[in-house]
Formats: structure tokens, sequence, C-alpha cells
């Protein structure tokens, strides 16, 4: 068999591979694993079979546990064609790329991007079904990379969701009868204005202007989450920081990169690049735990050699998460001690903020710093709500379980609020709440401080 072209920015190497001893410690931190049981379905279950097919071997069901022996390395060239079975792609499909097990992992693993590189040969080398093949296309390529686009899409769901098309569609049971009924549940609303108009605005910071930074408002979030970036840049300017919200900038990428379809996410990350002028700013911020990870990671989407790459490195070093950054910068803003908010909350740690990023403490530090707001934590906040980017759509059985489970621990802390730092979570958590009916306030870290600063 001919070799096939190699799949373009940073591939793993044997050393990326043979770091994992099959020690077993990252069992108990992985979502599915703790979900099913099975070995195929664990970190290294699956580190096992990517060696396999890095070699050109097929994978099948029985040779999914990992060997005790020492493995062979995984050739240098190209991965081989034909080498990839359904099997495999179901056991890669299934992970939620939530990068706990990099968390535990005493070898330094580095989980996400082997499996990010495994999707990529998949979508190389492997036919998927027409449909799906369709859906993925639609998404990745021709929907996320286009702003207006998304609102074009957007407009089309809000009109079904105000104009009573979405309470006849569940009330008829065509959601149901179409295999819908679950996605539909997670759809999110759509926001009466979007944040496609802010774009290319500056907003002065309120009092002494302590940094300048550059506002990174997502794709989706635009449409979905247009309140959430308006709290984001209150406090920002609120605690003297210059706002600007560059017009140019487009998705993270992230969506893609975590697919497979990397080619998407390179096209998206050189537009990112251009769109922010680093010169101009002092940091870089999101409101999206998992864009945040995305971005702090564009220079693995290309090669040392490409004129990308340093850029990128650049660009990542000033990207900060916004509870990241307010927690280093300090809130200046005074917080309302005189109408405190008296809440019962509980923290959803977002698996790109805390495993991808490594951030626990500055969520957990600015909650902390709100007058009144009484903070429980949250039994297993490190294991994935079932969000994962489009996990809740692609395997939403499997999302709905994790989801099950984190809404249990989340009614047993007695809080009446969830907290999260990611869009994804929210939506998912909210979905949660709808579905279990605990009448709980899902919202954002920055919601409960902008809510703080501007009491009355």
């Amino acid at each position: 068999m001919s070799a096939a072209p190699p799949i373009p920015g940073q591939n793993p190497t044997y050393e990326d591979y043979a770091r994992c001893v099959h020690c077993g410690l990252c069992l108990n931190a992985c979502p599915t694993y703790r979900l099913w049981n099975l070995e195929a379905d664990s970190p290294r279950g699956r580190i096992h079979q990517m060696i396999h097919v890095s070699q050109g071997a097929t994978v099948e069901p029985a040779q999914s546990e990992p060997a005790n022996s020492k493995q062979s390395a995984p050739a240098d060239t190209a991965h081989l064609r034909g080498a990839i079975t359904a099997s495999f792609v179901d056991h890669i499909d299934k992970c939620l790329d939530c990068r706990a097990c990099e968390t535990v992992c005493p070898s330094a693993v580095e989980y996400g991007k082997l499996v990010e590189h495994a999707r990529a040969v998949i979508e190389r080398d492997y036919q998927r079904p027409f449909f799906t093949r369709l859906a993925r296309k639609l998404v990745f390529r021709e929907l996320l990379p286009h702003p207006h686009r998304i609102a074009i899409v957007a407009r089309f769901l809000r009109f079904y969701q105000r104009f009573g098309l979405q309470s006849f569609a569940r009330e008829t049971g065509i959601l149901k009868l179409l295999g819908l009924a679950d996605r539909e549940l997670l759809l999110p609303r759509i926001d009466d204005s979007f944040f496609f108009k802010q774009l290319g605005r500056t907003f002065p910071a309120l009092g002494p202007r302590r940094a300048r930074v550059a506002f990174f408002a997502g794709c989706v979030a635009q449409v979905t989450f247009t309140q959430l970036n308006d709290a984001t840049i209150r406090v920002l300017t609120g605690n003297g920081c210059e706002v600007v919200v560059p017009a140019a900038q487009r998705c993270c990428g992230a969506l893609a990169a975590h697919a497979g379809v990397r080619d998407a996410a390179r096209d998206l990350a050189r537009k990112n690049l251009a769109a922010f002028p680093l010169e101009n700013f002092d940091a870089i911020i999101t409101n999206a735990a998992g864009c945040g990870s995305a971005l702090k990671e564009y220079d693995r989407l290309f090669s040392p050699s490409e004129p990308e790459h340093a850029k990128a490195a650049a660009f990542q070093a000033k990207v900060r998460d916004v509870t990241e950054f307010l927690a280093g910068l300090g809130l200046s803003a005074p917080l309302q001690p005189l109408k405190p908010l008296t809440l019962r909350v509980t923290y959803q740690d977002s698996c790109h903020l805390l495993h991808g990023q490594k951030i626990r403490n500055a969520p957990r530090q600015l909650l902390s710093a709100i007058p009144g707001l009484e903070l429980v934590e949250l039994p297993h906040s490190e294991i994935c709500c079932g969000s994962a980017g489009i996990y809740n759509v692609t395997q939403t059985e499997a999302s709905l379980e994790l989801l099950a489970d984190k809404m249990r621990h989340a009614s047993a802390t007695g809080a009446e609020t969830i907290v999260t730092a990611n869009p994804g979570c929210l939506l998912q958590l909210r979905a949660g709440v709808r579905l279990v009916r605990t009448n709980q306030e899902v919202l954002h870290v920055v919601k409960l401080l902008d809510r703080s600063m501007w009491a009355s």
C-alpha cells in the first residue's frame, strides 16, 4: 500500500506514545471508563489502539487490551491506509477529549494531542457514512468559519423557538419519531440580539486604565451568550481594562481540531493570528474554557518549519481565561457589601480550564471574593459534565449518563446556583436542571461578578 500524505502540523512521535506505561492511574479519572468499565474506552486502551494503527495494523475489538510487553515504535512515515476499522473509530469517537487523564498521569502523557491526531487520521483515511460526512462538512467547513452563516442559522432557530414550532414539535412527538428529542433538549435559547454588532468596538476602562486587552468573543457564543459577553466586558472595564473587540476574529477552531478536521482548524487559526495585533494588547481574553485551551495550543496546528508556528507561539503566550486574568490582575471594582449576594453556590470545573489549561484556583478565588456568597465544593467536580464540545450531540446517550451523575452531585450540595466557566458546560448543566427539575440557576463566574459589581 502506498503511504498516505502526512497530517499537517505537529504529529506525535514514538516517545509521545511510549510515555504511557499502562499504570492505570488514568482509569478512575476517565468518564467513559467510569461509565462502561471497558479497557478499550480508557485512555491507555485507546493509546494502545493508536499504536496499532500507527504501525499499519488492523485494530479489532480483541486487540484493544494494552500489552504488557514493550511496544515497537510506530512508523515515522505517514499512517497506512486501510488500517482503521469501525471499532477503532467508535472507541476514539466515544472519548470526550476532556483530558482528565492528563491531570492524573504521572508520566505526563499528552493525551489530548494523541487523540486529536488519531481523529485527524480517521478524517483522512476512513470513510464515514454519507450523512455523517455531510453533517461534518456543513458544520466544520461551511458553518463555523463563517459568522454571517451562523447568524442566518440562528435566526431560523430563533423563529422555531419563539413562534410555537418548538412547542408543537415537542408536544406532538415528532422529535421522538425522528430520534431527535434528547438532542433538541440541548438546543440553546437563541439571543434576541447578537454580539456580532459589537465587533470592531473599543470599550474604555472605568477609572484609571490598568490594562488594554482584546476580547475573543467566540462563534456560536455570539448568538447564544451575548449577555455573558456583555457582562465580561463590563467586568473587565469595571476593573480598569480597556477592551477591544477585533472585528476580523473568527471561530477559534477548537471543535474542528477536536473532530480531526485539522485543515479547517488551521485556516481559522491563521485568520485569528492576523486579527489580533499582539503589540497592541497586554492580553487576549476569552470567557470560554474550550476556546482558551485551543487558542493556547495554536502552535500544535503548525510544524516548526511553517511561518505560522512562531506567530502562534507568540499569540498563545498572551491568551488568558477571564478568570485567570482577573485573579492575576486583582479586582479593583468594589463588590457590593451593602447588598451581598446571599447565595449558596457550587462550582463545576470546566474540563478545558482545569485539565487543558491547568487552572483550578482562579475561579474559586474570584467567587470567594464576592460578599455573601457561600461556596460549597461539588463532589467529583473534575469529572466532565458530558458537554465536551459537540459530544452531547454526537454521543447523546453517554452524555446524558454523565449529566445525570453530575446533577445528582450538584443537588446533594444544596446549592441554589451552579457556577462554571465555559458556555458549553452552561448549556449542558441547564439542560440537566430542566431534566431533573432542581430549579437551580446555572451561571458563569463572570455573571456573578457582574451582579455583585452592579447590585443596588
